[in-house]
């Protein structure tokens, strides 16, 4: 019985006992979150049925993807490029809005997000790259592999960005961070960061421009300073907008993302339709109720007003059942996913099981960062689930997809270890 449970949980045993851990937290979390779903959908057990069964799917995928040697995974980069920039530009055309951004595609019976595919296929190109353009004297990249990379990553970033723009920040922060590991040439990194900071710079600079071009945005505003917030909402929630209107309110919206940390003396209800603090708010009533053990799970109280409890701002409602105890656990077993994962690069013979076990590492911990600190008021909401605990079904599948690949090479590695010890003896 033993050797069966250990013939399907191969691989890292630290990478298995997080991702269990996690799955075991997000569904005790994500069921206590839901209130609102179950409120919507009056069936109780509903919530926890499905997202406790798209955690078993994505078991069940890690399972059978950690099974796939990991030089398989270099055949599968021309398919999921050619897969990747289709839906990506599927869903810009023809893609259902989620929160006034077009960023999922509706198939039958179930619908997925391109932009979850996008970033572990650019991860997986960036890592194939620069491992076959490492030099031969040991001494990094070749000075072209930057430029490789930059040709295949950046279309796909912009083409992300266009409805996502935190997700677009993410995945060309890990390629960045991938391009450091590899020992791109200092020089060509710095030029990189150079064009970086001006490329925001003219950025932030559009969006306030262009914010000032959405009329309903406007409205809303003016409506905010006179107090008639309601009446404008009720007049905006059913209107239908064209092309130029979405594009300007996705501005607006950045906007109001950026410079509403500034605005602190305010409301809750004030900011419920423009998202500059309502989020926030609640998300800050349910650390500072917490203490040391928190409520205990399923007694959240912050979960029934915020929109996202489930997914965006998680790790508050996790704070307030947990207390103290339960935020350092989260943030520890992420710590761990880390260092195990440098652990197994740093075992593996070859550069390209090294650059993309770090490349996915790096995709679920940036990303659990960022979810943080906009759940304990440290950064701009973005709208990024918590990896591997938030509700979720692309995202979920997909980033035990990633926990499968990680598990795939540590296996590899392994084998490399009980190599060499056996050469030693």
């Amino acid at each position: 019985m033993e050797n069966r449970i250990g013939n399907l949980f191969k691989g890292d045993k630290g990478i298995w006992t997080v991702f269990l851990f996690l799955c075991l937290i997000s569904i005790v979390e994500v069921f206590s979150a839901s209130s609102t779903l179950t409120y919507k959908t009056h069936n109780y057990m509903m919530p926890l049925i499905y997202h406790t069964a798209m955690i078993l799917v994505g078991v069940g995928v890690a399972i059978i993807t950690l099974n796939i040697p990991c030089r398989y995974f270099k055949l599968l980069t021309p398919m999921m490029l050619v897969l990747t920039y289709a839906t990506l530009l599927w869903v810009l055309v023809g893609g259902e809005s989620i929160n006034g951004a077009n960023r999922v595609i509706q198939l039958p019976g179930f619908t997925f997000q391109p932009s979850e595919i996008a970033k572990g296929t650019m991860v997986l190109t960036a890592a194939q790259i620069l491992s076959a353009m490492q030099r031969d004297d040991d001494s990094g990249a070749d000075p072209t592999a930057m430029k490789y990379v930059l040709w295949l990553v950046v279309p796909a970033t912009m083409l992300i960005g266009l409805e996502n723009l935190s997700t677009a920040v993410l995945l060309f922060s890990v390629i960045f961070v991938m391009m450091f590991i590899a020992r791109v040439p200092m020089k060509q990194m710095g030029k990189l960061t150079g064009v970086l900071v001006l490329i925001v710079a003219l950025f932030l600079g559009l969006v306030f421009w262009m914010a000032k071009l959405d009329k309903e945005g406007q409205e809303l505003e003016q409506a905010q300073a006179n107090g008639q917030t309601e009446q404008v909402i009720k007049s905006t929630e059913k209107k239908e907008r064209s092309g130029w209107e979405k594009l300007t309110h996705r501005f607006w919206t950045w906007k109001n993302r950026i410079a509403g940390k500034d605005d602190k003396n305010v409301s809750a209800e004030e900011y419920k339709v423009t998202d500059k603090n309502f989020q926030v708010t609640h998300a800050n009533f349910a650390i500072a109720s917490s203490g040391i053990i928190g409520k205990g799970p399923g007694n959240s109280v912050e979960r029934d007003y915020l929109p996202q409890a489930f997914s965006d701002f998680i790790y508050a409602i996790i704070i307030e059942e947990m207390g103290l105890v339960g935020a350092v656990a989260v943030v520890f077993l992420y710590v761990i996913l880390l260092f195990r994962a440098a652990r197994i690069a740093s075992r593996c013979e070859n550069n390209f099981p090294a650059f993309l076990v770090m490349g996915l590492t790096l995709l679920l911990v940036f990303q659990a960062v960022i979810n943080m600190c906009v759940a304990v008021d440290f950064g701009i909401v973005t709208g990024q689930p918590l990896p591997l605990i938030s509700k979720g079904g692309t995202s979920t599948i997909v980033n035990c997809a990633y926990i499968g690949v990680i598990l795939s090479v540590s296996r590899s590695a392994k084998r490399k270890d009980q190599s060499v010890k056996t050469a030693e003896v």
